[in-house]
């Protein structure tokens, strides 16, 4: 008999306890991360480039007890008040980094500069003794690649985090965890975009221009594959527990005719070891996103297996994460031979059924799932959050932001010595695919991943 396309109230809370389930799992395997208070037991952290993204990160870690910030440095003094604001607590403001890393009372630096500074300092932030937190892409030339890997090799207590966020969120740990116990069947194709409507804009500056827009630029800049792609081409090797065999893809510089030389719209497909595929689309003329009926824009991720879909997105501070689980529809069965024409109009019908879309099922945490320990109060309002979320009224919310999970991991890490989820072998395959993947558009190639050995060597 084919599923039905619409479940059952009973339907969904029996999918609610398997991917809630899924979720325990993956809760456990999450960091366990200790608030610390005490000044004596803080990780002492200074944060290196205060443009956008380093205020950004220095704005979530002003809310974070386990650490607190010394120093930030920046070389344009307006991001450098900006950033020294927005974390409060007055730190030490330095326009040269190694001043930063000649303190002695600093313990970790996270680095939010451009990709092109991001070795040199990371190296040099490495030799110093510190703990190192980079933003992505990790590397910008393939030469850095080797070079990063023998020096974090020999210093191995040193922890070295990536940040890929997405690999902190409660959401896409739950989802590999469907993946790992068969819940999507076989995983084949991962779609991901992340499209924008200008995209970048050019900043005037007749001094700066190319600083201010260093995304802007091959010189600096990996474009939209180390910006975004990067992001989202680590989830599909995530799901697929793999890297890819090879990468091939077109880019234009199509649209935006203001002096930059970085492509404004790319698209990508990355094959993998076993037949599994990954295409990719980032775009700056339009910014819809054909996931969770049109309700969020520009990114997102869609997982698909032989007996189920996940459409996925990381979400922004202001916009909650949104995770999907689809159910794929049973092959109807066909109308015996010598059926009567009743029995194949039935047929039709059932088919017409099964081929339906679904209504996806909103995929839960732990804490979602109903207990016996509950009271009937609480019983009950978990019932109703549970129709609430099937009718699409409202949807389930992480913990905690996936960039403050993020970020207190890290400053666990560099007390405790925990390997992080996001380590320097990801991050070395994440710069590998930006560096190939640019080389493959830049050719009009099929590009393979391992010819990074003799790259830069």
């Amino acid at each position: 008999m084919a599923r039905s396309s619409d479940p059952t109230r009973r339907d969904v809370l029996k999918t609610a306890g398997a991917v809630a389930a899924a979720g325990a799992i993956a809760r456990v395997t999450a960091p366990t991360i200790q608030r610390v208070k005490a000044a004596s037991d803080q990780v002492s952290y200074g944060l290196i480039g205060t443009g956008s993204r380093g205020q950004y990160l220095l704005t979530h870690l002003s809310k974070i007890d386990a650490g607190r910030c010394l120093a930030v440095c920046d070389i344009y003094e307006p991001n450098l008040r900006k950033g020294a604001a927005a974390i409060g607590g007055n730190p030490k403001t330095y326009l040269d980094y190694r001043e930063l890393l000649g303190r002695r009372d600093i313990d970790a630096v996270l680095i939010a500069t451009p990709l092109y500074e991001h070795f040199r300092i990371t190296r040099d932030a490495l030799l110093a003794g510190k703990h190192v937190f980079c933003e992505k892409s990790l590397v910008f030339k393939a030469e850095e690649i080797h070079a990063l890997r023998k020096l974090a090799g020999e210093r191995p207590k040193q922890i070295l985090q990536v940040g890929l966020q997405r690999r902190y969120s409660q959401f896409y740990q739950t989802v590999k965890q469907m993946v790992d116990k068969g819940l999507l069947g076989k995983v084949t194709h991962v779609n991901a975009q992340w499209n924008r409507n200008p995209g970048w804009v050019m900043k005037p500056d007749p001094v700066r221009q190319k600083e201010l827009n260093w995304r802007l630029f091959r010189q600096y800049s990996g474009g939209a594959a180390a910006e975004l792609a990067s992001h989202q081409v680590d989830v599909a090797d995530w799901m697929f527990g793999s890297r890819p065999e090879f990468v091939s893809g077109v880019g234009g510089l199509d649209f935006t005719k203001d002096g930059r030389d970085v492509f404004d719209n790319i698209q990508l497909i990355l094959k993998y070891p076993k037949g599994q595929k990954m295409m990719y689309q980032a775009i700056s003329t339009n910014r819809h996103l054909s996931l969770f009926g049109g309700a969020r824009t520009e990114f997102g991720e869609v997982i698909m297996g032989t007996e189920g879909t996940v459409e996925i997105t990381v979400g922004k501070d202001n916009e909650p994460p949104i995770a999907l689980w689809f159910v794929e529809p049973s092959p109807a069965q066909p109308t015996p031979a010598g059926g009567k024409k009743e029995k194949a109009t039935i047929a039709n019908a059932t088919l017409t059924a099964a081929a339906a879309g679904s209504r996806g099922l909103p995929i839960m945490l732990s804490r979602e799932l109903v207990t016996g320990q509950d009271s009937f109060l609480k019983r009950e309002m978990k019932f109703a959050r549970l129709w609430m979320y099937r009718k699409g009224i409202m949807m389930p919310r992480e913990d905690e932001n996936p960039v403050d999970t993020q970020l207190e991991a890290f400053l666990d890490a560099t007390r405790t010595g925990k390997k992080p989820l996001a380590d320097l072998e990801l991050g070395l395959a994440d710069s590998t695919m930006v560096i190939l993947s640019n080389l493959a558009m830049d050719e009009g190639r099929r590009v393979y991943f391992n010819e990074i050995e003799k790259m830069g060597v």
